[in-house]
């Protein structure tokens, strides 16, 4: 009798989670990511393009490229539009350097309120940090890698 009673309540919870928990489909979530990463892209194609067409060489339109992107990304942050822009898009906002615009400016924003030092300064790359940390460690180790491979001539 208690078995009976625990499997139901069991079955019940179960047919509550699935009727609860949102169901994705995967195409159009594929789509609006691609669309929304595209759009970063051709705004950051757009960029290079003004740039070459005003005069200046390939690697300054490409220095602004990257700053007008980070500035859009942390302006977007700011305004509490790169979270609505993430909710439509998902992965389509990780697309680099407006991703990672974005981790770094978002905490700086959340903690404010704690103060300039034990707010921002502690929090800022909560998100961002790892992903430095781990870049750097990794980049390490495949210099090292490849200077090992070059000391005994394999490259």
């Amino acid at each position: 009798m208690e078995d009976a009673a625990k499997q139901e309540k069991q079955q019940e919870y179960q047919d509550y989670v699935k009727h609860v928990t949102p169901t994705h489909n995967l195409f159009v979530n594929m789509c609006r990511a691609f669309l929304t990463g595209g759009m970063f892209c051709v705004i950051g194609q757009f960029i290079l393009n003004w740039g070459e067409r005003t005069g200046f060489d390939k690697e300054t339109s490409g220095s602004w490229c990257s700053l007008l992107l980070v500035l859009l990304s942390v302006l977007l942050t700011g305004f509490n539009l790169y979270q609505k822009l993430a909710k439509f898009g998902g992965a389509g906002t990780l697309v680099p350097i407006t991703g990672f615009a974005n981790s770094v400016a978002a905490p700086a924003i959340e903690f404010k309120k704690e103060g300039q030092v034990f707010g921002i300064g502690c929090k800022i790359f909560t998100i961002a940090g790892p992903v430095i940390l781990y870049g750097v460690f990794t980049s390490w180790v495949l210099g090292l890698g490849y200077w090992i491979l070059k000391l005994c001539g394999a490259m």
